[in-house]
């Protein structure tokens, strides 16, 4: 039976009142079209090419490619909606000169919005998201992703990162949602309905991708890519729930970790792959591999495609070119290799391929393969903001006002804000923001940054003055001072030490001096050591990282809503209170708990 056979037989059923499930005809559409494919077609479904690795075009024809992804910093020469749309297009019509036309499909890591695009909406990273507890705006905000993203012809982000971040050294843990099981299950799942909305083809929805699989949270010292050392029952107990979760919403892909478990890596984990992952969890979608991971396995490039295959893994990340070490035809050939040689079954290829053809059929690939061209508009719309600026809102945690010098009153004479922070759209984004690291500065079009935003908030008398240092504040009424971590992402952004630049404590002394209020804000991938910076402030706010709407934070900061965040995680007084590696409990109790934050109405923890 081929493809099209499938199609009359099932569009004589909907004729004749006979309701066939999406799931099940995405499954019989996807074994039809499996019947018909050669080896050399299977395993160009497997293999993922990255844009800067693709040495020519027609390669996607030559080897049947099936999917192409834009990695950190892989970006079209034109990163506006419009010229990202453009590019993929172009990539994908040639997936159309094969011989059976089946569609790539595009992935990109759309972690806090569709973040590689100028002009985009920049949400929360996820540890800001855990602060709200608010499962139907994270879906809101999700929603909002997808729609920007299949704007740009990409239909599949790779997010949500389901990372319990158990040491806050480790330098992704942004990505999490916080250091508890609970918000991850939560919160992860709701990700995932808003991104792929329930697969109606009619909202056009872009595959979620649950990563990193298992425990990229819990690695020994908080070391990126590292070790997770720990029982079976602790890893299930801490790291598995947000799958479970993610898969009972529907999520059709899932991302394996470069992390290991008690020194095994997690790309040639049959057991967790296959026999938790595939078969105890029932998980129907496709297992693709991290950016270059399987070259972690050994030296041997034939023996890893060969371990990662067979463990489980259906579609290889591959970020080399030809001529280079590792790349795409080096690795079709060798897979062939093995399974002609049967040391990959044949059995194995086809439920890989099987597994990313009906994804692509639920998807509605076959049918709408280009950009869906009504959504540009809304990239970087005021309604798409507005969610975002919602989200900050919600995000913000009260950690000091036992004076009540928050809210601010918007009648001050004059306000003076300080640091460099408060005026740079490039620190208050963070990491994966258009570069890879994130930089600071103006990276994105049409953000607000919190001085701005504050300059829109205040009454028409009130003077705000502005000055990266802090001796200016000198006879305002009162001051907000803006602190914080310069961009990263992962690999780089690990650190030994969680203390408060000196700099950032000397600013906020500096202020303090002058004898006015002073309103600490304070920007951070993760809880920092805060020392004299909490001492010397009358109030604190831990922003995270805001993304591009900071009229949330001014929000706040002058009462149009009150406060509501509660922290994902233990915020430690010091770094010896850090304990031992690997785990977030602590030898005493923490400065401020996981749960707590204060609003306006009585500056007590609000529950």
């Amino acid at each position: 039976m081929n493809c099209k056979q499938v199609f009359i037989t099932l569009g004589m059923l909907a004729i004749l009142g006979i309701k066939v499930d999406a799931q099940d005809a995405a499954a019989q559409k996807a074994e039809a079209l499996l019947s018909q494919m050669t080896l050399e077609e299977k395993i160009g479904q497997m293999t993922q090419i990255d844009m800067n690795a693709l040495k020519d075009k027609a390669d996607i024809k030559n080897y049947f490619i099936g999917s192409m992804l834009s990695g950190g910093d892989s970006d079209p020469p034109d990163i506006t909606a419009a010229g990202w749309a453009k590019a993929v297009e172009e990539y994908q019509s040639w997936a159309f000169k094969t011989r059976l036309k089946i569609p790539l499909i595009y992935g990109i890591d759309a972690v806090h919005g569709h973040n590689n695009v100028d002009g985009a909406v920049i949400f929360p990273h996820h540890i800001g998201m855990g602060a709200t507890r608010n499962p139907a705006l994270i879906e809101r905000a999700a929603r909002v992703t997808a729609q920007e993203v299949a704007a740009t012809g990409i239909r599949w982000a790779f997010a949500p990162c389901l990372a319990v971040a158990r040491n806050p050294r480790w330098g992704r843990t942004y990505e999490s949602f916080g250091d508890s099981p609970e918000v991850v299950e939560l919160l992860g799942a709701a990700e995932v309905r808003g991104l792929q909305d329930d697969w109606q083809t009619d909202s056009t929805p872009v595959l979620a991708c649950a990563k990193h699989f298992l425990g990229d949270g819990g690695t020994h010292d908080g070391i990126d890519q590292g070790d997770t050392e720990c029982d079976e029952a602790t890893l299930r107990k801490i790291h598995l729930p947000g799958y479970v979760s993610a898969i009972k919403a529907g999520v059709g892909s899932v991302m394996v970790s470069y992390s290991s478990w008690n020194g095994k890596k997690m790309h040639g984990n049959h057991y967790l792959l296959t026999d938790v992952l595939k078969k105890e969890l029932g998980f129907e979608g496709f297992v693709v591999s991290d950016w270059a991971a399987i070259d972690q396995l050994s030296s041997d490039y034939k023996s890893d495609i060969e371990t990662s295959i067979n463990a489980g893994l259906d579609m290889v990340m591959i970020p080399n070119g030809p001529g280079k070490p590792n790349n795409y035809a080096q690795f079709t050939a060798l897979l062939k290799e093995l399974v002609l040689a049967n040391r990959v079954p044949q059995s194995r290829i086809d439920d890989a391929v099987r597994r990313i053809l009906r994804i692509k059929y639920k998807l509605g690939l076959f049918d709408e393969p280009f950009a869906d061209r009504r959504l540009v508009a809304s990239v970087g719309s005021p309604e798409h903001r507005q969610v975002a600026r919602e989200c900050v809102q919600q995000s913000l945690v009260l950690l000091k006002n036992p004076n009540h010098v928050l809210p601010l009153s918007k009648s001050l004479k004059r306000l003076h804000v300080a640091g460099q922070a408060a005026n740079d759209l490039g620190i208050q984004c963070g990491g994966w923001t258009i570069d890879w690291q994130g930089r600071a500065g103006e990276v994105t079009r049409g953000g607000t940054t919190i001085l701005a935003a504050i300059r829109r908030t205040v009454a028409t008398g009130t003077e705000v003055t502005y000055s990266t240092g802090g001796a200016e504040a000198k006879g305002a009424d009162a001051a907000v001072v803006v602190i914080g971590e310069m961009p990263y992402a992962e690999m780089k952004g690990d650190r030994g030490d969680l203390r408060v630049s000196p700099q950032d404590i000397a600013l906020v002394q500096e202020v303090k001096r002058l004898g006015i209020p002073v309103i600490t804000v304070l920007l951070s991938g993760r809880p920092l050591i805060l020392g004299r910076a909490l001492e010397f402030s009358d109030a604190f706010l831990a922003a995270w990282l805001p993304g591009t709407e900071g009229q949330g934070v001014a929000d706040v900061l002058f009462g149009d809503y009150r406060p509501t965040g509660k922290l994902p995680c233990n915020w430690l007084a010091s770094m010896e209170e850090l304990s031992p590696p690997g785990v977030t409990a602590t030898r005493h109790a923490p400065l401020f708990a996981y749960g707590f934050g204060l609003t306006y109405e009585s500056s007590r923890a609000a529950r």
